[in-house]
């Protein structure tokens, strides 16, 4: 290990050491060329490819600093927006079921082809890859406070659709506006709690307020992309005298063809991913003009949980150029930063944490001071297996279980949704508590779920 490794953690969110390996995967990521601080895991870290779920960690550039696809994930900036509604609760409710058959019959859910947005072309598509949520405002899809209130304006620069397959081109060609399967969603909740008064009346917070809350990323292009260049990561390697302890984390330096090529393809598909998250607000937006007679919904924020960015950050007393992967953990800006929108700058920047399905997501805020190179979780984080949850439980046996609570829900298949049963998860209130006790973020609103449309 090169550097220390780091866990935000209560006792009872620690992974189970015997059933699974993501303790063993911070120490393997503390082995990589150039890293620096640490390797960190968040609360709700859990076992993945290379990186553990939940885990963060940076490499100086100048130093040999490496990329990592690991690092990233194969959902190449699967990230979640928030869509603050004037309605209340007493408001929509006699429409929900409505909204709910719109969403319904509009989202393309599960895995193949399906978009809101049908591309005409390959010309179309790489505007989507180089130009972002940008792109989709372009031609109409959403408004500049769209771009204003996402990450990076809505386009990451630096895409390089040159370093980008013909089978990843294909996979993105028609899933532009799309949900995917596993754990994205839509979800329609409303504001129980409210934790910072004064940074939820800075977000535009309030209670008994109705949201849209939207996880999905890159789909099938971000799949493909990180599985070809995994497999040239591998080969070059030796050319680069690196050695890892799991071949699940191929790497090559950031300063390397490799390493361009990565990062160049990458940035595509984090664009990609961002103009399939406006596309799905354009289809919550048009559901809930249709339906419930409202079309405004703002967008309070739209960020990533699976990216690698090349940042400047103080290390031992100097400011260093890192690429630091997030690999199902989402940046937490704190106030007075940069990167953050003019209007959020006093406060800090929103963050956005997806509970279980059934259970509350919450809304946090960058904090001064943080650490972990400004990062927080991301979700609420898997306990069990997908094939154990479908042993557990059947998908109707839980729809039925949370009609019976109010929840509507339409799902992409039987399958999947047992698959996602809120007690595979950790308990997101303990994550959220956790973070906001170890100073990464600050808890600012609770919300819960009227409506979930599962992919």
């Amino acid at each position: 290990m090169r550097v220390p490794g780091i866990v935000f953690a209560s006792k009872e969110l620690l992974p189970d050491v015997a059933g699974d390996r993501s303790l063993e995967q911070v120490v393997a990521v503390a082995t990589l060329p150039g890293i620096v601080s640490a390797s960190y895991a968040m609360p709700d870290v859990h076992w993945g490819y290379g990186f553990p779920i939940g885990g963060v960690a940076a490499t100086d550039i100048a130093e040999g600093g490496v990329v990592s696809p690991g690092g990233v994930g194969f959902d190449i900036s699967c990230g979640v927006r928030l869509l603050l509604s004037p309605m209340s609760r007493s408001e929509l409710e006699p429409a929900l079921p409505a909204v709910m058959n719109e969403l319904e019959r509009t989202v393309p859910k599960g895995t193949g082809p399906g978009a809101i947005w049908e591309l005409e072309d390959d010309r179309e598509l790489t505007g989507v890859l180089t130009g972002g949520a940008v792109y989709a405002v372009e031609r109409g899809y959403g408004t500049e406070r769209d771009l204003e209130r996402c990450e990076d304006g809505g386009v990451l620069t630096g895409a390089d659709t040159a370093a980008i397959s013909d089978r990843a081109r294909g996979r993105g060609l028609h899933q532009v506006g799309s949900l995917g399967s596993g754990n994205h969603f839509m979800e329609i909740q409303v504001v129980d709690q409210i934790l910072d008064p004064l940074v939820a009346e800075a977000f535009g917070l309030r209670l008994g307020q109705v949201c849209v809350m939207i996880h999905s990323g890159s789909r099938g292009l971000g799949h493909q992309i990180c599985t070809d260049h995994v497999g040239r990561m591998s080969a070059a390697m030796p050319r680069h005298g690196i050695d890892v302890p799991d071949r699940q984390l191929a790497c090559v330096p950031v300063r390397s063809p490799e390493g361009a090529a990565y990062l160049g393809a990458m940035s595509a598909a984090a664009n990609y991913g961002r103009a399939n998250r406006q596309m799905l607000s354009i289809a919550a937006r048009a559901a809930f003009g249709l339906a419930a007679g409202n079309t405004r919904l703002d967008l309070l924020y739209d960020v990533s949980h699976n990216l690698a960015k090349l940042e400047d950050h103080e290390i031992d007393g100097r400011t260093r150029r890192l690429c630091v992967h997030r690999k199902g953990a989402t940046r937490a800006l704190p106030p007075g930063h940069p990167d953050l929108p003019a209007d959020l700058a006093e406060v800090g920047q929103p963050v956005l944490v997806p509970g279980s399905m059934g259970t509350a997501s919450y809304v946090l805020v960058g904090r001064a001071d943080s650490g972990a190179f400004h990062s927080t979780c991301h979700g609420a984080g898997r306990v069990m297996s997908r094939t154990a949850a479908r042993k557990k439980t059947s998908g109707k046996a839980l729809q039925r279980e949370l009609a019976a609570a109010g929840i509507e829900v339409r799902a992409g298949s039987m399958r999947g949704l047992a698959e996602e049963a809120p007690f595979s998860y950790k308990d997101v209130d303990v994550v959220v508590e956790t973070v906001e006790r170890a100073g990464l973020a600050g808890r600012v609103a609770r919300l819960v779920p009227l409506g979930v449309v599962k992919g």
